[in-house]
């Protein structure tokens, strides 16, 4: 295949609505993003990530974007099926994956049901299935791990407990991708659990926490990538990392017209000179989701999973 069948957006998203969200002890081991304040009630909790979700997908789809959503049963109880871009990913040639989680009790959240729901509209020719290193205690979680160059066929990860480069190998082999692998830390010095907290690759432009790579042959490996790919640079602080602002996901609507989508913590920190960087390539939009970001030390681009899947002709079907 060449470069050009491969599109770096979709309109279409696949969002999962919260029935049981909340601060989930397991993830925190190795999230420093989650913080256990203990001021609201449990049900409180549940119920402004709600509203916060619903706000979020309101906000998409007013804007063309395609929002599948998946309506999670009471039971069993999962705290972070918001964030499904860690679990599953939809490829353009047909091929859903599933990917091995770290925390037992997000395990779970893999559900066939939603990805009957997803197949019922879109073409399915082959499932992938990596659960089973949960075994080994190895572990690839989706892109949360995996940050997707789709055009130039490169996937960015930064190692962590929860980025294992085995199975990253293994993904590349199958996808026919190219890895740059490099070691990212928070203010701690901490291995970042997740690439897509400090990273988000769009069409013309990454956006990067370039402090948090402290290795300087890694920086000199991702900027000659970069240049290579003609992607400008667009950098952000650790502090802004902590504001979500790595955690960013450009996307279509239905008239061909793209967005980067962040949550309004995120775009608050945000420089007007980033803020003139980002507007040069696309339209920035964003939603408040301090619940979901505070005790599940997620974000926007946690919350989206891109369906890559051809669209069924539903007329042909009936």
């Amino acid at each position: 295949m060449t470069t050009t069948e491969f599109k770096q957006t979709t309109s279409n998203l696949f969002m999962v609505r919260p029935a049981n969200f909340g601060y989930n002890l397991e993830t925190a081991e190795n999230n420093s993003f989650q913080v256990n304040d203990q001021s609201l009630s449990v049900n409180k909790i549940k119920d402004l990530a709600k509203i916060e979700f619903d706000n979020f997908v309101k906000k998409l789809t007013s804007n063309g974007i395609n929002v599948i959503i998946g309506h999670e049963p009471d039971e069993p109880i999962k705290t972070d099926s918001v964030f499904p871009n860690n679990w599953v990913s939809f490829h353009e040639n047909g091929t859903i994956i599933t990917y091995p989680m770290f925390a037992p009790t997000r395990r779970i959240e893999r559900s066939e049901g939603f990805l009957t729901q997803i197949a019922e509209q879109f073409e399915v020719q082959k499932r992938i299935r990596f659960e089973q290193y949960e075994a080994e205690n190895l572990f690839l979680e989706g892109t949360g791990s995996m940050i997707f160059d789709r055009e130039n066929r490169i996937v960015y990860a930064c190692l962590s407990p929860r980025t294992n480069k085995q199975l990253l190998d293994e993904f590349c082999e199958w996808a026919d991708y190219e890895s740059a692998v490099f070691h990212a830390v928070d203010s701690n010095d901490e291995d970042i659990y997740h690439t897509n907290v400090m990273m988000a690759v769009g069409e013309t432009f990454v956006v990067i926490c370039l402090e948090s790579i402290k290795d300087k042959q890694d920086l000199i490996n991702l900027k000659a990538l970069f240049a290579k790919t003609k992607k400008e640079i667009i950098d952000i602080s650790m502090s802004q990392v902590e504001a979500f602002a790595g955690n960013m996901l450009q996307v279509r609507n239905k008239d061909n017209k793209t967005f980067l989508v962040m949550s309004e913590q995120a775009f608050d920190s945000l420089t007007q000179s980033q803020i003139g960087q980002i507007e040069n390539h696309t339209t920035i939009l964003y939603s408040a989701i301090p619940t979901i970001e505070k005790y599940g030390g997620g974000s926007a681009r946690c919350m989206m999973a891109e369906v890559f899947l051809k669209e069924k002709d539903i007329e042909k079907i009936h």
